[in-house]
């Protein structure tokens, strides 16, 4: 009988080890938020964009779903000098730079030209852009931005990112349900479908035990990164985007001649003003690939059936002028040829060409530091 009991005591012991380990790792996440702990812009340079990749051993990157670990490893966690002009991006891959090298992202050739052109001037320009298309994607990475005290907010989209049913489909949202409750109690959001609470026990044992594994693998490829400068992966053969089109006139299940305006998130875009504060913020409607090729008169793209596309930019636009907001609107800057491997990335020379057009509409509307 005694043969039987022991092993029992021992399991029972080993039961309450394992229930006191996890209450004192789930007190040590409450107390320390080790995602705020890095080594970034300390042992080796600070990213330039935010942590994202499907493939870490040749992007020296990975995706993480914890906010403040992935501001913590980019450059805009640095102390803000005390004369330094900060511009903050928030967008899609296509802000992000899919397929750019760091220095050929809109970010890194406004900042370019802006210098050039602003002497002595230190402006800073920072890109938070974030793979998928989610406009409540974008505010919750404005949310985070803006405690880094930025001057003025760049928001870039497109129509992809407003359908109201697919808010909540990038997996960054699911994965931080908390962060997008709190925004719903500050600002009412509508969804038709809102995320569960997590339960305390879930959000600070099961998903920020993977979070600090993440955390830790994040560090060890900043060596790689500092190194070599290679944050994502780059495909020399890649699928170019699709310029023969079929014919198919929905958009979203709609069909001409209309596509409710309820059905797009605009009161995001609401939301993005609420989470600024007085920090001036520009909506920009992003470049898309116009098709010249088959049934282009019926799409431009993959993405948007003609009727879709210009009747959510009036949508955009009359939104604009209601709310005073400032916009701008680059829907048919760039040519075809200088798309990527989709309908909204856009290449190198793309990108400076839309940095040129950008840096010029913001010296119109007086945004920037006064030249000398």
């Amino acid at each position: 009988m005694k043969e039987w009991q022991f092993p029992g005591k021992v399991l029972a012991k080993a039961g309450l080890l394992f229930l006191l380990a996890n209450l004192l790792f789930m007190g040590f996440i409450s107390v320390c938020e080790p995602g705020r702990f890095t080594l970034y812009n300390h042992l080796f340079p600070g990213r330039l964009r935010l942590p994202f990749g499907e493939n870490p051993e040749k992007a020296y990157n990975l995706s993480l779903d914890n906010l403040d670990a992935m501001f913590a490893s980019h450059v805009i966690s640095q102390p803000k000098d005390q004369h330094e002009f900060r511009i903050v991006l928030i967008g899609d891959s296509s802000t992000w730079g899919t397929l750019l090298k760091p220095h050929e992202t809109l970010a890194a050739q406004l900042e370019f030209n802006l210098h050039m052109a602003y002497p002595g001037e230190k402006i800073k320009v920072y890109n938070a852009g974030y793979p998928t298309l989610s406009l409540l994607k974008d505010a919750l990475m404005l949310e985070q931005a803006m405690q880094y005290k930025p001057d003025l907010i760049l928001w870039l989209t497109t129509l992809e990112s407003f359908p109201i049913e697919r808010q909540m489909d990038s997996p960054l949202l699911q994965q931080n349900a908390d962060r997008v409750l709190a925004l719903n109690q500050r600002f009412p959001l509508r969804l038709p479908q809102m995320p569960q609470s997590p339960s305390r026990w879930n959000l600070n044992l099961i998903s920020q035990r993977r979070n600090i594994s993440d955390l830790i693998r994040l560090q060890f490829y900043g060596f790689l990164w500092g190194a070599t400068g290679i944050d994502q992966e780059y495909y020399s053969d890649y699928i170019p985007a699709q310029t023969d089109l079929q014919r198919d006139l929905t958009f979203e299940g709609y069909l001409p001649p209309d596509m409710p305006f309820d059905q797009l998130a605009f009161p995001i875009l609401s939301l993005g003003k609420e989470l600024a504060g007085d920090t001036p913020l520009i909506f920009i409607n992003e470049p898309i690939l116009i098709s010249t090729g088959q049934n282009h008169d019926l799409r431009y793209n993959y993405y948007y059936p003609r009727w879709a596309y210009n009747q959510y930019r009036t949508y955009f636009q009359q939104q604009c002028l209601d709310a005073d907001w400032i916009c701008l609107d680059y829907w048919n800057l760039l040519p075809e040829d200088q798309f990527t491997n989709t309908a909204i990335h856009y290449s190198a020379l793309g990108a400076m060409d839309f940095a040129k057009a950008l840096q010029f509409d913001l010296d119109q509307l007086g945004l920037l530091p006064q030249k000398e």
